[in-house]
């Protein structure tokens, strides 16, 4: 199960997100987003469990949590579409 986890301190590191959803079964992958200038974090993660019950006891558990001072929010990720993100505008000028 693909978990989002949001409203992360900055400091929240993979390591500590992987200790953090250990507790409730076995944790795939941990991948924290960052800016892809600075390399800071911008403060959400996407957590792999390797099973969907595991997956839906961590977010039961962790949902509303305090983790370094911040309450993050912790739900089933979403699916990536085809057009999900930013798109251009097509010119007007070109074909």
């Amino acid at each position: 199960m693909n978990i989002y986890v949001s409203n992360l301190g900055f400091q929240v590191t993979e390591s500590d997100l992987k200790n953090l959803f250990a507790k409730h079964g076995q944790v795939s992958s941990v991948r924290v987003i960052t800016d892809k200038f600075t390399g800071d974090s911008r403060g959400f993660a996407f957590v792999e469990m390797s099973s969907d019950e595991e997956g839906r006891k961590a977010i039961q558990s962790l949902n509303e949590q305090e983790v370094q001072g911040r309450r993050i929010s912790v739900s089933v990720a979403r699916e990536k579409t085809q057009n999900s993100g930013f798109t251009r505008a097509r010119s007007p000028w070109k074909d």
